[in-house]
Formats: C-alpha cells, sequence, structure tokens
C-alpha cells in the first residue's frame, strides 16, 4: 500500500492505492483539499493519466477538505464512488452550509452528490482495494448539526498497519463516538493519527488516547501565522510511544509530522512493515 498525506496548507488530501503494475491498482482519496502548488484533479488526471477517482471520502463537508471538487470535474475525472457521513440528506447539507454563507462552487457539487451517489456501489471498498480495507464511524444528524462534529471517521488498514482520519471532530464528537465499544476497539493498535483539525486545541481528544498509543501524528497545516497552530504539539508529542519513528528519506527519529515543514508524507507498507519518506528535509 502507498499512501501519501499531499501539502495543501490549511485542507486536507491524501490518496490511497494498493501498488501493482506501472499506474497501480484502484485509486482512493481522503478529502480532496487544494493549495496554491498542488491541485488532486490535475495530480489525478494530468500526473497518474486517470480519469477515474475509485473511491473518494469526505471526512469534513467543509471547504478546506473539499476544495477542489469542481476540479474533478472541471479536468475530466469521474468519482466512481463517494463516501461520506450518510446520516444527513444533500437538502439537509445544504441548508447547514447556508448557515455560514452562501455556498462555493465545491459545496454544491458535494450537497449534489449526497442526492445521486446513494447506491451500493458495485465495487465495495474492502473487496477491490488488494487487501486495504476502511472503517467508517460518524455521529448522526440532527444529534449533531455542527460539520466538524459530522465528520466521517476513517480508520485505513492493511498489512498490520492502520492509520487514522478523524475529520474535524471537536472533542464533544470524539466523546459521543467513544460511547461506542466498537469505536473503542478499532482505536486499538492504531499506528498513526492525523490530528483532527489540522491540530487545533478544539480538535484534541486526551481521552481517545486511553486507548492506542500511536508511533506518530501528522498534522496537514499551513505555515504558522496564529498561536492555535502552535499550541498543540507538545500535547501530541506527549502521547506519542517513546522514540517516535524513524524517517526513512531523512533518518531522523519523529513524533510529530507536518504538512508545513515535512512537504507531502508518504507511508509505504509492505510485508507487515511500514515506512515514511517526506518531500521535505523536516
Amino acid at each position: 500500500m502507498r499512501l501519501r498525506i499531499w501539502d495543501v496548507q490549511h485542507g486536507a488530501c491524501a490518496m490511497v492505492q494498493h501498488v501493482t503494475g506501472l499506474l497501480g491498482g484502484r485509486l482512493a482519496m481522503i478529502d480532496s483539499g487544494s493549495g496554491s502548488d498542488f491541485r488532486p484533479s490535475s495530480y489525478i488526471r494530468h500526473g497518474l493519466g486517470r480519469d477515474v477517482l475509485d473511491y473518494l471520502f469526505i471526512t469534513n463537508a467543509d471547504q478546506d477538505h473539499m476544495s477542489d471538487l469542481r476540479g474533478l470535474q472541471d479536468d475530466g475525472v469521474h468519482v466512481q464512488t463517494l463516501v461520506r457521513n450518510p446520516s444527513y440528506s444533500g437538502l439537509q447539507m445544504h441548508d447547514l452550509k447556508l448557515i455560514s454563507g452562501p455556498l462555493t462552487r465545491d459545496a454544491h457539487w458535494y450537497v449534489d452528490a449526497c442526492e445521486t451517489y446513494n447506491t451500493p456501489t458495485e465495487y465495495p471498498f474492502d473487496a477491490h482495494m488488494g487487501g486495504i480495507e476502511a472503517s467508517l464511524f460518524w455521529n448522526n444528524y440532527p444529534a449533531f448539526t455542527k460539520t466538524n462534529d459530522l465528520s466521517l471517521v476513517v480508520f485505513i488498514k492493511f498489512s498490520g498497519f492502520k492509520i487514522l482520519f478523524p475529520g474535524d471532530l471537536e472533542k464533544a464528537g470524539w466523546l459521543a463516538l467513544l460511547q461506542r465499544p466498537d469505536f473503542r476497539a478499532e482505536l486499538v493498535g492504531t499506528n498513526v493519527l492525523v490530528a483532527s483539525h489540522h491540530g487545533r486545541e478544539n480538535g484534541y481528544c486526551e481521552e481517545a488516547f486511553n486507548y492506542f498509543t500511536p508511533d506518530a501524528v501528522v498534522i496537514s497545516d499551513k505555515p504558522i501565522k496564529h498561536e492555535t497552530q502552535r499550541g498543540m504539539v507538545p500535547d501530541y508529542r506527549r502521547v506519542v510511544r517513546e522514540g517516535g519513528v524513524r524517517v526513512r528519506s531523512t533518518m531522523k527519529d519523529r513524533h510529530v509530522l507536518t504538512t508545513r515543514r515535512d512537504g507531502h508524507i508518504q507511508f509505504t507498507v509492505h510485508d507487515g512493515h511500514y515506512f515514511i519518506d517526506t518531500e521535505c528535509a523536516g
């Protein structure tokens, strides 16, 4: 498995692929955030030469997680399967988004897709990704009405490796999910946590770490301009296992990796082992 977390500044975008042949197997993307130097739609269409995105997971229905959705359409990339929190309809999400102002073109794409991508997929993820599996959790609408706490929580698993994408889940959302025995059980053995809400304080939940000790935490965020970006790194470093992880491309031991410092961050999983490479020296 190859999993790359892209540097999209204050946004989120990761791609997952079972590596086979020249182009690889089916392609999955977790969120569709874009940055000043990177658009996932352009990379898929022109970098990979693909016109189909097999699976698109949207963890959070805010612009920073879906700023290139319309770009996929414009570049002629067809989304075969959309995976989202299924507890709200497109109309309900449309009304939630209107509270904060007019919808963007990308938000319109998403709420429309919530109405049209509702039939079971012909190609279930777990059966068609070469052994890569996904476990999904969410809080239900209308018990929760904040888009952050309606985040789709995604565990990606392969060959003994597990990484957690919690979207922009805030503490209330974390605590609600922690009431579920199946969610607590899934946390066990998680190797890498992608920090919720780009590492902001309101995405941190101390109680979650009663159930797992990650090898490392990844923060996807822009260069530091606000104190809210700086304050949580020591807290995450404290809950990571002693020693952290060795980054293969730099031969440095790390506890917290950030896209603002490391550029894109790639995880390669093979025969029960995983390796981390970063775009920058860190």
